[in-house]
């Protein structure tokens, strides 16, 4: 983004219900060993520096949520380092809980808006990224802070490395619709498959549960990176 060009929110509230003080201890306990802190300049940093150990990947999930996706991703890839995005202050202490009661240690967090983060990261260094119920936004009014747009896809598709996979997942059947509209056809995404059902690796958030039980058919979507743009159209060759 520009200097001076104004962020639109993708996302509402940063601060729900008053937490309780047990909660709120893990803000000054735990979050500040894990938040991610960006060096000063503009120069693009590798996500693996974040770790104590170099990972053997980065993965990246975008709005975390309550965190229970990406605890289990954690534990259950222990050499993998995982990127959290999640400006909402309760979200990131069910997160921080998440990391305490399963002694989790290869998790960083960056409460403010991911678009921030992905300006920074270098080039090529997010092996996958997770895009899992995003706020749809349903007023028509409201669609410009859609996550899914032209220059969030731009950076996203950036910081992912050739081939990377990109899940994205939504309960919401107009924002399903905005998704293919615009991810399949962007220059650097192929659309891999439509899945009516999570593979095993892909545990359900807390969200999808609710919604689910509110009789709502997520869909499931799997994409790649391309290696190289997709041809523009009328292009020689």
């Amino acid at each position: 983004m520009d200097e001076g060009e104004r962020l639109i929110h993708s996302f509402g509230r940063r601060r729900g219900r008053k937490l309780r003080a047990g909660r709120a201890a893990l803000l000054s306990t735990m979050l500040p060993a894990l938040r991610v802190a960006l060096p000063a300049g503009d120069a693009p940093v590798d996500p693996a520096a974040f770790f104590a150990h170099a990972p053997r990947e980065t993965w990246l999930e975008v709005g975390f949520g309550g965190g229970e996706h990406l605890a289990w991703q954690a534990s259950r890839n222990p050499a993998i380092g995982l990127v959290g995005c999640e400006p909402y202050e309760n979200g990131v202490v069910a997160l921080l809980g998440h990391l305490r009661d399963g002694a989790i240690g290869n998790v960083r967090v960056w409460n403010d808006d991911a678009r921030m983060l992905l300006q920074r990261l270098a080039p090529g260094s997010i092996a996958r990224a997770f895009v899992l119920f995003p706020d749809p936004w349903p007023k028509a009014r409201h669609h410009k802070r859609r996550l899914v747009q032209a220059p969030f896809l731009d950076a996203l598709a950036q910081a992912l490395a050739p081939g990377a996979e990109l899940r994205v997942a939504t309960d919401h059947a107009d924002y399903l619709e905005w998704i293919l509209e615009r991810l399949p056809v962007h220059p650097w995404f192929d659309l891999v498959e439509r899945l009516a059902a999570r593979p095993a690796d892909w545990p359900a958030t807390r969200y999808e549960e609710w919604s689910v039980g509110e009789g709502r058919s997520p869909a499931y979507l799997r994409f790649s990176r391309r290696a190289a743009p997709r041809p523009t159209e009328g292009a020689e060759g």
